[in-house]
């Protein structure tokens, strides 16, 4: 395969050429209530080529690998010529020639269709004992991915990307009382990865149940102490998306919000971005123009210590390549985007931090959200009311706003339980979507939150 990629870049009239190809198999099982509606398994091959030339870029993306993608890489490359001139350099890297394999422990085509199927039948049965659960949906995806990387550098890598997951939702129904609970399980650690979550299913449908009676929250300013899951989305969509450098290095009032060591928040708070963690779900050993991944600080010790970039990103900012640059496939250009992105835990456990709250909420989990440069509201899926340093009782509508970096500086106490989700589903920008991400943190401890009730 590296050889015909080879072939193909050789000679052409440009400053940087790189072929991408991902061959892929996946796997959906999908259960709505009792009834089985996809089970399946689907085959993928495909490639982009990139050229780029005098500050401009060209792309196509293709299915075929024979001779014929000889003739699409010059037909790309003479695009260029058309193009006026612009001011866009790229980083250079090294020539290499590396492969990444996955441990074949984590191969889920090691794993029968049979025993996928009866994984996720299972779940879903334990889902719809309860007679108030009127109805479920029970979906389990698994891929496999071996990716070929090629440039006119001489930057030659084969990696191979895993990933199995389930994601499981009850809706309960009391008269004309509808509510709805879900949670997705999975990274990039195997079939075994997914066994034994018996008593969080249960769970699931416990919460379902439990939003039944739960009163609306009523709107005003609480201390808030969220979730690791809410922390982790919070840190990925209101901060993480500000810390990507193709939206900020043509955009001044960003670049001045996002300035390296302006002070945001107190010397606790440190946010991560890390791509090259094992067997989470955003681990990947090198991204979608060849730059291996890294542990990058986006705030450290509440100040901006950096930002996420791709290679032209990186040339244009005077910055170092972080290694994220991705695609959610062969049909699209990599952009920056995020990898596995957190709050580094610290000192602070759960308790204490309930403990000392006399009027607050204890808010687990996201439902959904928006960010609009400052600006951030997400809906939870559900919270606790936190009265004397106690939990008392179960709230539900509760929705978080505010501005980002007023947030951020009313953190005042962050845990010592740090958990990265993986799950389903994934980040979306640009219409890619959606992209493997993780994100998380410990519990974190925010004052003076305006929550709102829908």
């Amino acid at each position: 395969m590296i050889d015909d990629l080879k072939e193909a870049l050789q000679g052409l009239d440009v400053e940087y050429a790189d072929i991408r190809v991902e061959d892929a198999e996946r796997t959906v099982v999908f259960y709505r209530g009792r009834e089985l509606e996809d089970i399946s398994r689907s085959f993928d091959l495909g490639g982009c080529l990139r050229a780029f030339k005098n500050g401009n870029w060209a792309v196509s993306s293709f299915n075929k690998t024979d001779g014929s993608l000889n003739e699409l890489a010059r037909e790309t490359a003479a695009r260029l010529d058309l193009l006026p001139g612009k001011d866009e350099h790229l980083l250079a890297l090294p020539a290499a020639d590396e492969t990444i394999e996955a441990d074949p422990h984590t191969d889920p085509r090691r794993v029968t269709l049979e025993q996928k199927h009866d994984l996720v039948r299972r779940y879903n049965e334990i889902l719809l004992r309860e007679p108030k659960v009127a109805t479920t949906t029970a979906v389990y995806v698994d891929s496999f991915l071996k990716c070929y990387f090629c440039s006119s550098e001489d930057r030659y890598l084969a990696q191979e990307k895993v990933y199995t997951g389930v994601a499981l939702n009850a809706m309960v129904r009391d008269g004309t009382n509808v509510q709805s609970y879900g949670e997705t399980f999975g990274k990039t650690k195997g079939f075994d990865s997914l066994s034994g979550l018996e008593p969080e299913i249960d769970r699931i449908a416990g919460i379902a149940l439990g939003l039944l009676t739960a009163e609306k929250v009523a709107s005003g300013r609480y201390d808030v102490v969220i979730d690791p899951l809410l922390a982790g989305v919070f840190a990925h969509e209101a901060f993480g998306h500000l810390s990507e450098a193709d939206f900020m290095y043509q955009n001044p009032e960003v670049q001045a919000l996002m300035k390296v060591g302006t002070q945001y928040g107190s010397d606790e708070l440190s946010i991560v971005d890390d791509g090259s963690l094992a067997g989470e779900r955003g681990h990947v050993a090198f991204d979608d123009e060849g730059a291996p991944t890294q542990k990058t600080y986006l705030i450290k010790h509440g100040r901006i210590a950096g930002h996420l970039h791709s290679r032209q990103t990186a040339a244009k900012m005077g910055e170092n390549l972080t290694g994220n640059c991705r695609a959610i496939s062969y049909r699209f250009a990599p952009i920056v985007r995020m990898t596995n992105t957190y709050i580094e835990p610290r000192a602070a456990t759960l308790e204490q931090m309930l403990g000392d709250t006399k009027r607050g909420l204890y808010v687990v989990g996201a439902r959904g959200g928006m960010t609009e440069l400052e600006s951030f509201t997400f809906s939870s899926q559900y919270a606790w009311l936190v009265e004397n340093g106690r939990k008392t009782r179960m709230i539900r509508d509760a929705v978080l706003s505010g501005n980002i970096f007023d947030t951020l500086r009313n953190i005042d106490a962050i845990g010592n339980d740090l958990k990265l989700h993986g799950g389903l589903g994934g980040c979306g920008k640009a219409g890619q979507s959606p992209l493997p991400v993780g994100d998380g943190g410990p519990h974190v401890r925010i004052r003076n939150v305006v929550i709102g009730g829908t």
